[in-house]
């Protein structure tokens, strides 16, 4: 029996075999949810898409789904009636989406309306406060300082990284996971391979720091991958030798899925015997961490971070070449401030680009979306500084947790609002079977983002970083001006250029591209011996033996 993918929910995820039991079982939740259409063409179904359709129906929390549906829409902000709940903190419910036993007020169709009263004026957006903020720019003092405290922590093992890498490299015309990417560096390491090398020297870093014997010092790793990424990517790891870690300490979980609704909140069928579904946005994540790591195992992510001692964990998206895995600057910074989160933001420099920042929305710590910013407040200066903007801080999804944290997060989700995407979903004609290709959106994806927890922290460190050290996302086609394979590779060469010049080397000219890699050094550390070399051919540097054959 093939298993459906890991819907988003807070029970089993393990399919469970194909009986009148359980149908009586399914059949009477989901007619309780109002969702029991899903059953329309059971009876036509051979035993095997019977089995199939049942799995994928016990791995939902319809009542969960129902939930979400309600939050997202009284959240919506293109709202014209008021919040159905008044009460802050109580999420909006719906017994049955288009049927009956809704609260008074909730039609049968929720789009746009609104969790905000109408009475109610909007929350203001304010700019962050300063006891919330550090930087790294032009502050050697504390950089040094942080990276000790970070290290030290490191060294006691207590340090575990979480790679958002579900996505494929589908705009960059690859269908293979993202992290597989090559961006054409000389060495032609792909972004999982740099990131696991930069685990490794970190490390051995924190070993050699901390005066700790050789291989004391792990680091785990937890690959969030997708339903259509898990496989490949876990066979390229061990294809790989898990680039030289410890298999133990990486570890694969699955980002989940939700199932695609209508607009009135009814699950739809892509097939008679499946239902639509579509990722639940990268805030997927924490959710993730609560569910089983394997079918045969009840051990989640979140439960082998406990059992292992780890208490801070440093999370990111993959497409980040310059990316400072478990960064001992950032968690030192965020351990020093008593930080339950923190958040990397580099330096928004103008108005117009197009980037969200973190800020306040009334009290709480959000992520502002360009196009939520007026432009008086896009332009609008920093009074203590007015060479800055007031709005500055671009979010560059990485961030700093601690376990109590994450822990913590599923006691907020009741009052967290799903984002609603639009979409055009083809699905079955409950009445005839046919197949429906719409021409205009019919229903809604739902999605939550990682920062999507802000709101609910009061202690929130917000570290800027420089950009060009440390932020060069891969989102675009090859060729494009920004933010493609051509930059990623030109902003880690230049990376490289400037550690070495910094180290007191020279170039012989300006064409000659060298690539320090990971294992020579992690942030442009013991460079030392190329002091008065002058380099005179392209290549890579990832031994001081290399050193003689490029340089004079």
């Amino acid at each position: 029996m093939t298993s459906s993918p890991a819907i988003q929910i807070n029970g089993s995820t393990k399919a469970s075999n194909s009986n009148a039991t359980l149908l009586e079982k399914l059949k009477k939740t989901y007619e309780e949810a109002g969702q029991s259409h899903v059953f329309t063409f059971f009876d036509k179904l051979s035993s095997e898409e019977q089995d199939n359709l049942l799995a994928q129906l016990n791995d939902i929390d319809v009542h969960r789904v129902n939930r979400i549906y309600a939050n997202a829409i009284a959240a919506d902000p293109s709202s014209t009636l008021s919040n159905p709940n008044e009460n802050e903190g109580h999420e909006a419910t719906l017994s049955a989406p288009g049927g009956h036993g809704q609260q008074e007020g909730l039609g049968g169709n929720l789009l746009g309306r609104s969790r905000t009263p109408s009475t109610k004026l909007p929350e203001e957006i304010l700019p962050l406060p300063e006891e919330a903020c550090a930087t790294i720019v032009n502050n050697p003092k504390d950089e040094k300082k942080w990276r000790e405290i970070g290290l030290k922590a490191i060294s006691e093992n207590k340090v575990a990284v979480l790679l958002m890498a579900g996505g494929q490299g589908t705009r960059l015309g690859s269908s293979k996971p993202k992290g597989m990417y090559d961006i054409n560096l000389p060495s032609k390491k792909t972004l999982f391979e740099y990131q696991a090398e930069r685990i490794g020297k970190l490390e051995k870093l924190s070993e050699q720091t901390e005066n700790k014997s050789k291989g004391t010092v792990n680091i785990k790793w937890y690959v969030m991958t997708s339903g259509p990424t898990r496989k490949e990517t876990e066979n390229y790891f061990k294809e790989m030798n898990f680039f030289g870690l410890n298999p133990d300490n990486v570890i694969f979980f699955e980002q989940g899925v939700l199932p695609a609704l209508s607009d009135d909140g009814k699950l739809l069928l892509s097939t008679p015997s499946s239902l639509s579904v579509a990722p639940d946005g990268n805030g997927g994540l924490y959710a993730a961490l609560r569910r089983p790591i394997s079918s045969d195992s009840d051990r989640t992510v979140l439960s082998d971070l406990k059992d292992n001692g780890i208490e801070y964990i440093h999370a990111y998206c993959v497409d980040n070449c310059l990316v400072k895995v478990a960064d001992p600057v950032f968690i030192g910074c965020c351990l020093e401030r008593n930080s339950e989160i923190g958040a990397k933001v580099v330096r928004k420099s103008i108005p117009t680009e197009s980037v969200g920042v973190l800020a306040l929305k009334g009290d709480r710590f959000t992520v502002v979306e360009y196009s939520e910013l007026s432009k008086e407040k896009s332009e609008q200066l920093n009074p203590s500084n007015k060479d800055e903007l007031a709005f500055k801080a671009a979010n560059i999804a990485n961030h700093f947790y601690t376990r109590n944290f994450l822990e913590s997060v599923e006691s907020m989700e009741k009052k967290m609002a799903y984002h609603i995407a639009k979409k055009k979903i083809q699905t079955i004609n409950l009445e005839n079977g046919d197949l429906i290709k719409p021409e205009k959106p019919n229903g809604m994806k739902l999605e939550l983002f990682v920062f999507d927890v802000f709101p609910f922290t009061k202690s929130l460190c917000v570290l800027e970083v420089p950009r060009e050290d440390e932020f060069s996302p891969l989102k675009n086609a090859p060729g494009s001006k920004a933010d493609s394979p051509e930059t990623s590779r030109k902003d880690l060469l230049s990376q490289s250029k400037k550690w070495l010049l910094n180290s007191g080397a020279t170039f012989d000219n300006d064409d000659i591209e060298i690539e320090v890699t990971p294992k020579l050094s992690y942030s442009g550390e013991n460079l030392d011996f190329v002091k008065g070399k002058k380099f005179i051919k392209s290549g890579v540097l990832s031994a001081e033996e290399d050193l003689k054959a490029l340089t004079e």
